[in-house]
């Protein structure tokens, strides 16, 4: 059922101690943004703890509850579950469980930010769901409720009524997107635009890569072009198309990524894909060909060798390690100059 055109639409944030502060500031402060620049209906922001106790955020700042969660009643638009290094604690609490479930029942849509993800699925609300949290905590998720589809890869997953976001700015992605269903891409736009943020970074934009898990490139077309690989892990990433996206060379680009990446293009796209499809592999119960159609390969018996390749295993015994392997030195790499 659509909401009433002219009542408000409730925004419930749950927070608990050890929260992300940045989890309950970027959403709610992108709401308040669509407030001012004229949304219809606009939305009522709340915040709520359980017994309405202050909640200490990991950066030590207090966040100050409006209400109890025991005392919150009647519909909610939308129930936002934030993340941080709590997460853990708040799943194990049976009255924050309690709550959360009764007021799901309640709400259009339900939305967790980073690790709230957590307390959502101890909750029993992504059974059966396909859903996506921080990429460095998605295998604990995966292990600990095997009824959830968990997918580190996106920035954000809907699921239905149920949507989930990876870490911490991809709040942003998410609450942009949210606002662009209720209320049309030019109040996203504007509201992206007063946040001095990109519009929007679509949901399937890859949240890691190569070249997150080492220094940045020091040349800024070396890092650009580090990052349009990282969030385009699916499209012509061939060096000659690389090298017309920065309008230059093809030789050039060789020497540039030797240089600062202490290997050539090609073998830097295909450790980007491999790695961002180990993640995936290893925290998804995706079949090994829809991992390989994410990530840029071309068929699952592709990935197969670039596993073999980059780690010496294949996929599904990849998938059953305790932990990640680490990746084989690559034939012939340079060692990056200064």
């Amino acid at each position: 059922m659509d909401p009433d055109p002219v009542t408000p639409r409730r925004v419930l944030i749950v927070a608990y101690d050890d929260a992300q502060i940045l989890d309950v500031a970027a959403p709610s402060g992108a709401l308040d943004i669509a407030n001012r620049y004229g949304a219809q209906p606009p939305y009522s922001i709340e915040l709520a703890t359980l017994g309405r106790r202050g909640a200490r955020s990991s950066a030590g700042i207090v966040l100050g509850a409006g209400q109890a969660l025991e005392a919150v009643t009647g519909r909610l638009d939308t129930l936002v579950v934030v993340g941080g290094v709590g997460c853990e604690d708040a799943a194990a609490d049976e009255r924050l469980l309690g709550q959360v479930r009764r007021l799901a029942v309640r709400s259009r849509r339900v939305a967790s930010v980073c690790t709230g993800a957590y307390v959502l699925a101890a909750a029993g609300l992504l059974d059966d769901r396909r859903v996506t949290t921080h990429w460095g905590w998605g295998e604990r998720l995966a292990a600990r409720h095997p009824a959830v589809a968990v997918d580190v890869s996106p920035l954000y997953i809907r699921d239905g009524n149920v949507y989930t976001s990876a870490g911490v700015t991809s709040a942003l992605d998410l609450t942009l997107a949210l606002i662009e269903d209720d209320h049309g891409p030019t109040l996203a736009r504007a509201v992206a635009r007063e946040l001095v943020t990109y519009l929007h970074r679509p949901a399937d934009q890859a949240q890691i890569s190569l070249f997150l898990t080492a220094p940045p490139p020091e040349d800024r077309l070396v890092r650009d072009l580090a990052g349009h690989i990282a969030g385009h892990l699916a499209e012509d990433l061939t060096p000659t198309a690389l090298a017309a996206r920065a309008g230059i060379s093809r030789r050039h680009l060789t020497r540039l990524f030797n240089a600062h990446l202490g290997t050539t293009p090609a073998r830097a796209v295909r450790a980007a894909r491999t790695e961002a499809a180990a993640h995936l592999a290893r925290s998804s119960g995706l079949p090994m060909a829809a991992i390989a159609r994410r990530c840029g390969f071309g068929s699952a018996e592709t990935l197969r060798q670039a596993f073999l390749d980059h780690y010496g295993v294949t996929g599904d015994i990849l998938r059953r390690m305790p932990d990640m392997p680490p990746a084989r030195p690559a034939p012939g790499r340079q060692t990056p100059g200064p």
